[in-house]
């Protein structure tokens, strides 16, 4: 089980498993990639380049990470785990902010993409 999976992976990932393709839907924020459904336009995972320092995140520069919906039973232990960050600009009862590039496993971040596109799709 590796932990690379990188925003072009995870980007190549959701288009290929939920036949949708990433929005850049802010010009200020050029890196922030939106995923939506097709039919209810609900915004299920977005990839996003930030200053490690928004997330209180020691170090210099940006980190990619991904929010994704979460259901409220889970999320509280999900947020105890490495790499796994409340919700960063989203509410922050029903979303996570996940790092990508190393620290969670790419089959978690799999299961948690597809648990945000479940609860999205109402």
């Amino acid at each position: 089980m590796g932990c690379n999976m990188n925003r072009h992976e995870l980007a190549a990932y959701l288009t290929d498993t939920y036949g949708t393709v990433g929005e850049h839907l802010f010009a200020k924020y050029p890196s922030f990639l939106v995923f939506r459904h097709s039919g209810n336009r609900k915004w299920f995972a977005v990839i996003m380049d930030i200053p490690r320092k928004n997330l209180k995140l020691s170090g210099k520069g940006e980190i990619s990470v991904v929010n994704l919906k979460c259901d409220i039973r889970l999320i509280g232990s999900f947020r105890e785990q490495p790499g796994i960050l409340p919700g960063w600009h989203m509410n922050k009862a029903h979303w996570l902010t996940v790092a990508l590039g190393g620290s969670v496993a790419d089959e978690k971040i799999k299961f948690l993409v597809d648990m945000s596109f479940e609860l999205t799709k109402k």
